[in-house]
């Protein structure tokens, strides 16, 4: 089988230097197009294609390849492909790095492909754009070179990366309880270890159309998160690491779902332009501002240099136009002064009701009769705060004006306020505002009393992070975030029972907050953080976890969640090396692996075995390197296609539990 692999490998591969080798043997029949060198001008040929030049055209239909690969029929008439056949001249001869015809340029274009400051009619353009990133954030992942799978010359190795996986070692998480599972129910919570991309395209087939909320906070592209992609490309390298992400995310949106993003500065102009491209300008929702630090230590060392960073955003898309956001309000601590007026509602309350035009209830003032000194700061009296909330109904504040303002010569009364039948107030000809209308149920899931409250709009400052780093019993010093803000934003966009979901889990927030919500969730991890690590933070959840929001929604415990992995094949020697303590240890590796037959196709054993002298002067370290970039990164783990292949070892429990999560008998 695993030379049938190989043999299938190299097939593909000969047939893409056929290709090519065909299409510059056509490029050759016109001569404008080479060098008396008989070196290829690819910007002639490219600018030639974009002005639709008949003479190439007519070139390119003749041959049967070209014809192929070049040109749709529709209704009869052949269109040509010139945007395809421009980022096929622009690849460089089976480099995977899919260099476009803008080289190291990043920016806005219009239809015609010409560079722009920003118009209608925009498209965000980089480098490998049209490329598939697996994007392993595993340590030796980020010491290998990535590879860029070009949508146009390697369709064959795509379709083979981002098939269905088989997924390994399922348990169930209960409370004081752990066992092996072969079955996953419909309402299940689930935990995916793996490589994020290879998950969602693998949660399609069962969870297509069905997540209401996505959340994220992926790397920030720092420079010192865990996107280490730290060469010349380093921007457009995230931006299609997220594309490729982002797509596929989309589809798991049921119609009238929504997805979010955390990142700051660094990325998120860009990132807006490629959301909108992939959803749709008229999808975007808003942009929320949250105040995630404070300008003191360090930080204030660049306060001569720059402005001090203090918040980071969250962009918040729609999948469809039609969709309802659920309002959150958030607690006001000081006093809107606007509310100035006290009703006195007299003996003739019963009479009023009857005779809403001629209602007379005397006006004063709220200072004049309580002594309270009205101002900001009033809330913070506990006497007045609790004055204020008793008479909520009496407390007013004039706002607009009356549409039909009533003829009685009463009005002309600065002493008098009208009653109207719909049971609100007027004076002087303005209606009056009560203070029960700023009476809210105050923080999300309506789980808190009647307060004070604001409603919640795009800029966050009351959410404290400095005191979050040890929720859920897990220490997070860099990133993690406070249960308060994943659970306003579950709040906002999701029902009890809906399905939320964040591929980039780290240390389980969003999953521990969707636990103690009621909601049921899936969350995406590739890294291993140890006793930091979100199975651990969920098992406390399970177990009754005291912290983040739990005081709130007096979270005793319960619950079950499903642990899986995909499962590994190539991965699983990465592992083997990781741990690898000497060369004998590395050697018995190389053994094994040339046996399977999973190495590159773009290796020759033979080469490797013959230049062990070279490879013996190699550092410990950058053997380990060598092998890691020996391996098929398209094969780190096994394709469900894959999973009654005797060479897989499949066991019976991963087969059962992996028909079951992709629902077949």
């Amino acid at each position: 089988m695993s030379r049938d692999l190989n043999n299938a490998v190299e097939k593909r591969l000969i047939t893409m230097n056929n290709f090519y080798d065909e299409l510059l043997d056509v490029l050759k029949q016109d001569e404008r197009f080479f060098t008396d060198g008989g070196e290829i001008l690819r910007n002639v040929v490219y600018e030639a294609a974009m002005q639709m030049d008949v003479g190439l055209i007519k070139l390119l239909f003749i041959n049967d390849t070209t014809k192929k690969r070049f040109f749709t029929e529709v209704d009869g008439i052949a269109v040509f492909d010139k945007v395809g056949f421009g980022w096929v001249i622009n690849n460089r001869q089976f480099l995977p790095d899919s260099y476009t015809r803008f080289k190291n340029k990043i920016g806005l274009i219009n239809s015609r492909g010409e560079f722009i400051s920003g118009v209608n009619d925009i498209e965000l353009v980089f480098p490998y754009k049209d490329c598939v990133l697996e994007a392993g954030q595993t340590k030796e992942d980020q010491n290998r070179d990535e590879v860029f799978y070009n949508e146009t010359l390697a369709p064959d190795e795509i379709d083979r990366l981002l098939f269905p996986k088989v997924l390994s070692e399922a348990k169930r998480y209960s409370m004081n309880r752990l066992e092996t599972t072969t079955e996953l129910k419909y309402n299940d919570n689930l935990i995916i270890k793996g490589n994020n991309l290879l998950v969602l395209v693998s949660l399609l087939k069962r969870y297509e159309g069905k997540i209401k909320c996505i959340y994220i906070d992926p790397p920030y592209n720092t420079g010192k998160d865990s996107f280490l992609y730290n060469d010349s490309f380093n921007h457009s390298s995230w931006l299609t690491f997220m594309k490729n992400r982002l797509e596929v995310a989309k589809k798991l949106l049921t119609k009238d779902g929504f997805l979010m993003v955390h990142c700051d500065y660094i990325e998120d102009s860009y990132l807006k332009v490629l959301m909108d491209e992939i959803f749709g300008r008229n999808k975007f929702v808003n942009s929320i501002s949250v105040r995630d630090s404070h300008p003191s230590g360090l930080k204030l060392s660049a306060r001569d240099k720059t402005i001090i960073k203090t918040k980071s955003t969250i962009l918040v898309y729609k999948n469809t136009e039609n969709v309802i956001i659920n309002p959150v309000y958030q607690q006001r601590f000081e006093w809107d002064t606007h509310f100035n007026t006290y009703l006195i509602i007299g003996s003739k309350d019963e009479e009023i009701k009857k005779m809403p035009l001629d209602a007379y209830i005397k006006l004063k003032k709220v200072v004049s009769d309580e002594n309270f000194i009205l101002n900001e700061q009033a809330l913070l009296n506990k006497e007045f705060r609790e004055f204020a909330f008793k008479n909520r109904d009496n407390i007013f504040q004039s706002t607009k004006e009356i549409p039909d303002e009533p003829k009685e010569k009463s009005l002309q009364n600065e002493d008098v306020v009208i009653r109207y039948a719909d049971g609100e107030y007027a004076f002087n000809g303005r209606r009056l505002s009560p203070l029960s209308k700023s009476i809210y149920n105050v923080g999300f899931d309506g789980y808190y009393q009647e307060n004070f409250g604001k409603l919640l709009c795009d800029f966050w400052d009351d959410v404290d992070f400095n005191n979050s780093q040890s929720e859920g019993g897990v220490s997070f010093p860099s990133g993690k975030k406070p249960e308060y803000l994943i659970a306003r934003l579950i709040s906002m966009f999701t029902q009890k029972g809906d399905i939320v979901c964040d591929f980039h889990l780290g240390s389980g927030t969003t999953a521990a907050v969707a636990h103690k919500m009621g909601r049921q969730y899936i969350g995406v991890e590739q890294l291993d953080y140890g006793e930091d690590d979100s199975i651990v933070r969920l098992q406390n959840v399970i177990n009754g976890d005291k912290s983040g929001i739990s005081k709130v929604l007096n979270w005793k415990g319960g619950g079950t969640f499903v642990f899986c992995k995909l499962k590994e094949l190539n991965q699983n020697y990465i592992q083997l090396i990781r741990r690898a303590q000497d060369d004998n240890q590395l050697g018995t590796i190389w053994r094994e692996i040339k046996g399977t037959g999973f190495i590159s196709s773009y290796v020759n054993p033979k080469e490797i075995d013959e230049s062990v002298s070279e490879f013996k002067e190699l550092s410990f370290e950058n053997k380990k390197k060598l092998f890691f970039t020996l391996l098929d990164k398209n094969m780190l783990y096994v394709n469900l296609c894959d999973i009654e292949d005797k060479d897989f070892a499949i066991s019976d429990d991963d087969k059962a539990f992996t028909k079951s999560f992709y629902k077949e008998a």
